[in-house]
């Protein structure tokens, strides 16, 4: 058995899956109204089955109401990979930092550059 991180990453990794939870972020929609958009791609027994993986990994939870069955975001797991994500951004922000830090030291911005060559805007001073 997978980890729950593993599983929510494997159902994230579909971009008919993201598109589907994009829609659920808006509200809770029947498996009908989900599947309307790609029934031209695909038929509604595989919108079914991106759905199942959905709610295997947790992201979807469908309830019962009669005979509709109303689906629904569970943001939970999405906290989950949200904080297994934050060192990751904050080492690349520091590197990105850093980056901009350097690339300052090596290419001064473009005004500088310019005004140093006796170039003002955009026209050379006579």
């Amino acid at each position: 058995m997978r980890d729950e991180l593993s599983q929510i990453f494997a159902a994230l990794a579909d971009p008919t899956r993201r598109a589907l939870l994009a829609r659920l972020a808006q509200g809770e929609a029947s498996v009908t109204e989900l599947a309307a958009p790609f029934l031209d791609e695909m038929s509604l027994p595989a919108v079914t089955k991106h759905l199942k993986v959905l709610e295997s990994a947790g992201l979807v939870t469908k309830s019962k109401d009669a005979q509709w069955r109303p689906c629904r975001l569970n943001g939970a797991p999405l906290r989950d990979v949200s904080r297994w994500m934050e060192p990751y951004r904050v080492f690349w922000e520091d590197s990105f930092d850093r980056l901009e830090a350097y690339l300052k030291t090596v290419h001064p911005p473009k005004q500088k550059q310019a005004r140093a060559k006796g170039v003002k805007n955009g026209r050379k001073k006579k």
